[in-house]
């Protein structure tokens, strides 16, 4: 049996979102890079101009004091250590990682305290994300205080080593995702907050959008995240490498989040903060559905969130989120560009290194544009031609005229075949108007009988091996994909299909696919790890009001056991004074505002226990018994909806049944 050491993480997301997990494992170890995988990866070399050093000056300028160490949790567990890529030092790309991928995974190891100009300087490499930290007059204002508090904290003291020790004054969530809020209370302290003494900055829509992307489809999307950032995977040249925004996330430590007491909810909006003139842009639906850059005239400074960063972003991400709008982003990239392009000496963004020089940010924000332009109206014109979402993702292999030339529009993180995909999916939906597909068979169903039709799984796995002899990775994958589902407990086809995804992920320059086709290797050969963890950091619980306790409720609901158990619930939050009433009626359950005199129990409660209850640090009869819950009526029914009620597991199947 593999053996597993598991950490939880809590949430990612964009997040992440994630119950993220390094394993160590004993069991098969990964294959070499196969003759033709090495060839492949070394013609990579003619096609790119690996001759241009600019980034790497980039990358390293400003450098003030390197990272070396590793940060730890309160149990003395290591969360990040830095020192695990090490062996990206060497100038040649093994055989095993795509020499455009090494590249940028060289490029992103460069961990410390930079000057991006006077008065602003960034901690890289703690995490997955930078924290921007913008000397004011009397204080600090910090934008995006990474995932964890913990490597918040870090990337603080570093900072504090190296600067005066200013307080910190304002706080700034550039968006949703948990790696640019989930550290906040590693910098500030709520109750300074409550005071007045920190303001906490986002855009509009900031809570609801949290919500909606990390608890209510956050246990899935924290699975397919743990295959996304290679969470699970080993640092190594067989391994994860990069995640193709920065390193990967913490493995451990805590999700925080604090409440904004400010929104920005005009498309442009200025503010005076700690004698810094801030100008907002908000740009919804781009990177994030709660989204802003921010414009610092006085230092001709730009910060553009995620929105225009070193490489290619998703326009859907692998882990799951809303599709993107990349008409939307391509416009308010323009207008960035039209508005501040003349304007600026530097450009920042919250991942990634930074830019320099006016014409420099004028080109980069322009190919910015017409990159994600050109996903939007290719795939349009496409469509309208009949082709399917397949087809044209085979059909757009590389980007128009210079832009495949360019370091910072390769596909590290999203990809031309993933965005294209997406950007169909936008606008048509996920049916490619084949009768075929309206109503085809499920997985298990479709792989038992075309494997059937193959002559049986020792045929099929035969045709693997031929595949992968000639180089056809993503045939043999295919056929893989169908035996697993077939015959998961056949032994030579999880062999055969952990190898070709392994040779499809030496191959890829995308970090996420590269993660994606290991994390999917590595499970056949050794299972599913198993941990108890949560998709749902105490913060998130705390946050949520009780009306999103109660749509959760209605996505935990098993509607074929609630079926025949129709109630009426009232609910009274006594600490709030807000009135609810619950309606289970044809195994949907439903709420309004208000009490239902007809109801067939009440529950009273104050919303910290409802807090402990979702946390599972008290259970409904405890709660009684203490009398923390009131309970009046018919209380069957009460019990007739929580035992109708799901848990989520963390760790379900993705490459078998």
């Amino acid at each position: 049996m593999p053996r597993f050491t598991l950490s939880p993480r809590g949430l990612l997301a964009c997040l992440i979102t994630a119950c993220l997990t390094q394993a160590v494992y004993a069991a098969d170890v990964p294959a070499d890079a196969s003759s033709i995988t090495s060839s492949n990866n070394a013609a990579v070399l003619q096609h790119l101009p690996f001759s241009d050093r600019t980034d790497f000056e980039s990358v390293s300028r400003g450098l003030i004091a390197p990272f070396k160490g590793q940060v730890k949790d309160a149990a003395d567990k290591v969360i990040w250590d830095i020192a695990a890529y090490d062996f990206l030092d060497k100038d040649q790309a093994p055989s095993s990682v795509n020499p455009s991928l090494w590249r940028l995974a060289q490029l992103s190891a460069h961990a410390g305290l930079f000057e991006v100009s006077p008065k602003i300087y960034q901690v890289r490499g703690l995490d997955v994300a930078n924290m921007t930290i913008i000397e004011g007059d009397d204080g600090l204002i910090i934008i995006d205080p990474l995932t964890m508090a913990e490597t918040a904290k870090a990337a603080l003291a570093l900072y504090y080593q190296n600067r005066p020790q200013k307080p910190v004054v304002a706080v700034i969530y550039s968006h949703t995702h948990a790696d640019h809020f989930g550290g906040v209370r590693g910098v500030i302290d709520e109750a300074d907050v409550k005071a007045g003494k920190v303001k906490v900055f986002a855009p509009s829509g900031f809570m609801e959008h949290v919500m909606s992307e990390n608890v209510y489809a956050g246990n899935a999307m924290s699975r397919r995240a743990q295959y996304q950032f290679g969470s699970l995977l080993p640092r190594g040249e067989k391994g994860q490498v990069d995640s193709g925004m920065g390193k990967s996330l913490p493995t451990g430590g805590t999700i925080t989040l604090i409440e904004p007491t400010d929104l920005i909810s005009k498309e442009l909006e200025t503010r005076n903060i700690a004698g810094i003139e801030v100008e907002f842009q908000l740009t919804p639906g781009t990177e994030a559905p709660s989204e802003m850059n921010l414009y610092l005239p006085q230092l001709r400074a730009l910060c553009m969130a995620e929105n225009a960063t070193q490489m290619m972003h998703n326009i859907l991400t692998p882990r799951g989120a809303p599709v993107r709008d990349a008409k939307a982003w391509a416009q308010y990239l323009d207008s960035s560009l039209a508005r501040y392009g003349d304007k600026s000496d530097v450009l920042f963004a919250q991942h990634n290194w930074p830019t320099w020089g006016g014409e420099r940010i004028r080109t980069f924000l322009a190919d910015q544009r017409d990159m994600y332009a050109f996903l939007n109206d290719r795939t349009l014109h496409l469509l309208n031609q009949g082709l399917t979402p397949m087809e044209i993702a085979e059909n757009m292999q590389k980007l128009p005229g210079a832009l495949d030339q360019k370091w910072y529009t390769r596909g590290y993180y999203g990809s031309l075949s993933h965005n294209s995909r997406a950007v169909y999916q936008r606008y048509m939906g996920f049916y490619d108007g084949n009768p075929a597909n309206l109503n085809p068979l499920p997985p298990v169903e479709t792989a038992k009988r075309s494997v059937e039709a193959m002559g049986g799984g020792a045929a099929v796995v035969e045709k693997m091996r031929a595949a992968m002899a000639k180089g056809d990775y993503r045939w043999a994958a295919q056929l893989g994909n169908q035996l697993m589902f077939a015959e998961p407990d056949n032994v030579p086809g999880r062999s055969a299909q952990a190898d070709a995804l392994e040779q499809l992920g030496y191959q890829s320059e995308n970090a996420t696919w590269r993660n994606m086709y290991l994390t999917g290797a590595m499970e056949l050969r050794s299972g599913v790890p198993q941990h108890a963890g949560s998709s749902v950091s105490v913060d998130m619980v705390r946050a949520m009001t009780p009306e999103m306790f109660f749509d959760y409720l209605a996505i935990r609901l098993d509607s074929d056991k609630a079926v025949g158990h129709d109630l009426t619930l009232n609910w009274t939050f006594e600490d709030q004074h807000k009135d609810f009433n619950l309606t289970l009626r044809n195994g949907v359950l439903t709420h309004r505002t208000g009490l239902n005199p007809a109801a067939d129990a009440s529950v009273s409660l104050s919303k910290a226990t409802l807090e402990q209850i979702s946390l599972k640090q008290l259970d409904f009869p405890t709660a009684m018994q203490k009398g923390l819950i009131k309970l009046q009526g018919n209380g069957k029914k009460l019990g007739e909806l929580l035992t109708s009620l799901d848990s989520f597991s963390p760790q379900f199947n993705i490459v078998t049944p």
